[in-house]
């Protein structure tokens, strides 16, 4: 692909994952408000924003699925507009459960858009180059998070007001991917080849063949344990650190500081992971951020606690890392359906950290939470050791029968 149209590609997907981002933490800055509205108890507060992370794993039945067979340019652009409208409909009036609804199918196009990028990008940056290109484009997470609260301290305690601007921003990105964006050649080029069994539409049991069976589960065991650790310390470390007696308004500065630490995180080691290795460089971040999280637990000084949070965002970049990794395990026929099933089916299983953390800090503590979220991040590392490092497994590796291209992460 010309070097002109990857990076017309990463400037479109990077803006595509900003309002991804946008809408997904755009409830967390405007539950507070929306329970005190309708008066809704902490469990359904929960519930609400349980629901959107069980949208995005049921999207990988469907959004990987979506993006094999009519094409990844599509699949983004569908998703957009499924996460938009349902966005924006949050405007209507109505009460939990119309929300609850609403949260849930809005899920399905914000993990399609996951999907999407990633496979996008992927497929349209060299294998030297691909680690940090993705990071790059999962680095606007935080930049949309940025966002989502400049939107929630301008237009809130008006929350349906907010929800249907940002609903209808969604039609920027819209524009945006359907002007500048062509279709994957990588995806055309299988479509134009295929052949017999191969020119059948995609199924998703063919990333459980017996070739990419392996992959299909250990990549969605490792991203599921990455996952809950992840949003158990994301959720519950504000509430910890007051708990520790910190300022609230110090924990809002350093839950922005965090944020920034977290985009510098993904792009450093985006580019070490493109020196030294995916596989290699996700284990080291994920066994980094289980060493930092006893240190709130042991610590007693304040000037300690200020200064983790963000040293430990941005050690937290496996998240970002994932989808190179996951991109490159699974053949061009296959790999929007395999990495998508792999990352949302784990942001799915992660839905429900925030409430077992939840009970767990009730009888024991928030501490002793933050110690299982280390946990987690270890036996993800650990569940890594199996899978191929790729680029020492070379095309060979990825070479399987239900793709004609060589494939190689």
């Amino acid at each position: 692909m010309a070097n002109r149209t990857k990076w017309t590609v990463l400037a479109s997907c990077f803006l595509a994952y900003t309002f991804d981002a946008v809408e997904l933490v755009a409830l967390t800055v405007a539950l507070p408000t929306i329970r005190s509205d309708l008066h809704l108890t902490a469990v359904q507060g929960g519930w609400l924003a349980t629901a959107t992370l069980l949208g995005i794993g049921f999207s990988s039945l469907s959004a990987g699925w979506f993006a094999d067979n009519h094409g990844r340019k599509t699949a983004l652009l569908t998703s957009l507009l499924v996460f938009g409208v349902f966005t924006a409909l949050l405007a209507v009036p109505g009460g939990f459960w119309l929300l609850l609804t609403l949260r849930f199918v809005a899920g399905f196009g914000l993990g399609g858009v996951w999907s999407a990028v990633s496979t996008l990008v992927v497929e349209a940056w060299p294998e030297h180059q691909r680690a940090r290109a993705v990071a790059f484009v999962i680095a606007a997470f935080p930049v949309g998070g940025v966002i989502a609260s400049l939107a929630g301290s301008l237009l809130l305690p008006d929350w349906r007001l907010m929800f249907l601007v940002l609903g209808a921003a969604v039609l920027v990105p819209v524009l945006v991917v359907a002007v500048t964006i062509e279709e994957s050649t990588s995806w055309l080029a299988q479509r134009r080849t295929g052949a017999g069994e191969r020119s059948r539409s995609v199924t998703i049991k063919e990333i459980f063949a017996p070739e990419l069976r392996k992959s299909t589960v250990l990549g969605t065991v490792v991203v599921a344990l990455a996952q809950v650790g992840f949003w158990g310390v994301s959720t519950w470390l504000p509430t910890f650190l007051t708990g520790r007696g910190l300022d609230i308004k110090l924990v809002a500065l350093l839950v922005a500081a965090n944020n920034a630490a977290m985009f510098v995180g993904y792009n450093v080691f985006g580019y070490v992971a493109d020196r030294i290795g995916r596989k290699v460089t996700i284990m080291l971040t994920l066994l980094a951020s289980a060493l930092i999280l006893p240190v709130y637990v042991l610590t007693t000084s304040h000037s300690v606690l200020v200064w983790i949070g963000p040293l430990f965002a941005f050690l937290a970049s496996f998240g970002a890392l994932f989808g190179a990794y996951l991109g490159g395990l699974f053949p061009t026929r296959v790999r929007a359906s395999g990495a998508g099933f792999c990352f949302n089916v784990g942001r799915g299983v992660s839905a429900f950290a925030p409430l077992a953390l939840g009970g767990l800090a009730a009888g024991y503590g928030l501490s002793s939470g933050l110690i299982v979220c280390a946990g987690f991040f270890v036996l993800s590392a650990l569940g890594m050791i199996p899978l191929p490092r790729l680029e020492a497994a070379g095309a060979a590796d990825r070479a399987v029968a239900a793709s004609p291209d060589t494939v190689s992460g």
